[in-house]
């Protein structure tokens, strides 16, 4: 594949990384594993390129972070409310007999409400935030370090301004998702803007010299 073909799949593929966050577009969730595969298969491709297997390697060490540590946080996310729940309801619910079809119609009661009773729910909650806030840091880092290397082997500072930001957004929880929206941005800029390195540009042979006699 091309430098040139190679950083148009970059470029679009940050651009749908962009569009899978925007809430009124549908189908978000495709168009955002299909941009990251995209953008994955441009760096791998630019990790040759530049002769640099950082390149692809940390970005595919950011992204395996992030998938497994999304199962493990999504596995207690649904140990903890299954946990939790039922206990929740029979308080809300006196005459819940547990089956779950039964709770359709049932009024709820208030009066001999617990708050305590709600509060290992919401630290097991706060349990999974902190590992999804880890699980943030550790792939935006990653990440960072796989367009860190990008810029400096083509000397685009922006492919480390957009993982900078990355890694920012990711440290700051709430606004810092505006920040990490703003880096696939910068890095489909970053993609479509990229000039080959003259040390890997092919030089044409001069012509022979005449021979004098």
């Amino acid at each position: 594949m091309t430098f040139e073909s190679s950083k148009t799949l970059g470029g679009i593929g940050a651009i749908l990384l962009f569009i899978s966050v925007i809430p009124f577009v549908q189908y978000t969730w495709i168009i955002g594993i299909v941009g990251l595969i995209l953008v994955l298969f441009a760096l791998r491709n630019f990790a040759n390129y530049y002769r640099e297997r950082g390149i692809f390697s940390n970005a595919l060490y950011g992204i395996a972070v992030a998938v497994l540590g999304g199962i493990i946080a999504g596995v207690l996310a649904v140990a903890v409310v299954l946990t939790n729940i039922k206990d929740l309801l029979m308080q809300l619910y006196p005459g819940w007999n547990g089956e779950w079809s039964t709770l359709q119609g049932m009024t709820p009661d208030t009066t001999n409400f617990d708050v305590s009773n709600i509060l290992p729910l919401i630290s097991g909650a706060l349990v999974v935030l902190v590992i999804v806030w880890v699980v943030a840091i550790i792939s935006a880092f990653f990440i960072y370090r796989s367009l860190k290397q990008v810029s400096t082997k083509s000397n685009a500072g922006l492919f480390g301004t957009a993982g900078l930001i990355l890694l920012i957004g990711a440290i700051i929880p709430g606004i810092g998702l505006i920040l990490m929206w703003i880096s696939a941005l910068l890095l489909a800029i970053a993609f479509f803007t990229l000039k080959p390195s003259e040390q890997t540009m092919t030089v044409a042979p001069s012509p022979p010299q005449p021979t004098t006699i």
